[in-house]
């Protein structure tokens, strides 16, 4: 009999993971969700991961709680303005005032603790390489660097089950990343990107995640479902 395959997905609640989720779920996997609430900002993407999960009948889904004393000096976690409006130049030049300290080393170490928790050896996460703002932890030799760690690190791996961490966005432009995800059916109407919303959801347009986005949408020729000011 078979083994059914079953993987670990990262899903944020962005434009990014839910692309992801689809993918794992086309390529025939049981998903294992997991999210982080870690004082982001941005909280309103925890809703829309449940909105996601839920749109994609994915019913196993955990929200990790992590303290948020942890994240210092971001944008995203603490009193400092998000940056609006900046030239795409200067996006993709230097590493921006929006990462979070180790965040996707944090959040990956706690993916993988789920999954040989749960015995899964695939793990599944959004990071992209193309269109990003040169955060460090998106890039692919973080993720090999990571893979081969967490292979070290766990009884599963030291005992001869490899785990693979896919990232089938790492190589993608963001129009290609939209059009993967129309092409599977991902509601993107669902999904949260704007890193510095206003009270009630609605995204600035401004901040480097909504430029990128925007522009994503241009260049795949789609309209973007979600409302900005």
């Amino acid at each position: 009999m078979n083994t059914p395959l079953k993987a670990v997905v990262l899903v944020s609640g962005g434009l990014d993971s839910a692309t992801v989720l689809a993918i794992a779920l086309a390529q025939g996997f049981a998903i294992h969700a997991i999210s982080f609430d870690y004082g982001q900002r941005h909280r309103f993407e925890l809703e829309a991961a449940v909105k996601v999960c839920k749109s994609m009948d994915v019913h196993d889904h955990v929200v990790c709680r992590i303290d948020t004393n942890i994240f210092r000096g971001s944008a995203l976690t603490n009193d400092i303005p998000v940056p609006h409006n900046r030239h795409e130049s200067d996006m993709s030049t230097g590493i921006p005032v929006t990462y979070v300290p180790a965040r996707n080393t944090i959040f990956l170490s706690i993916a993988l603790g789920l999954a040989e928790s749960v015995g899964v050896n695939d793990i599944f996460i959004g990071v992209n390489a193309v269109d990003y703002s040169g955060y460090p932890d998106c890039r692919r030799e973080f993720i090999a660097a990571f893979e081969v760690m967490a292979n070290l690190a766990t009884k599963a791996g030291v005992e001869g089950q490899r785990l693979t961490v896919h990232t089938p966005l790492i190589s993608l432009t963001k129009a290609d990343i939209i059009r993967r995800g129309l092409s599977l059916g991902v509601n993107y109407g669902l999904t949260h990107s704007c890193y510095d919303p206003i009270a009630n959801g609605i995204s600035c347009g401004e901040c480097d995640s909504c430029q990128i986005r925007l522009k994503g949408f241009r260049e795949a020729d789609a309209v973007d479902p979600i409302q900005y000011r």
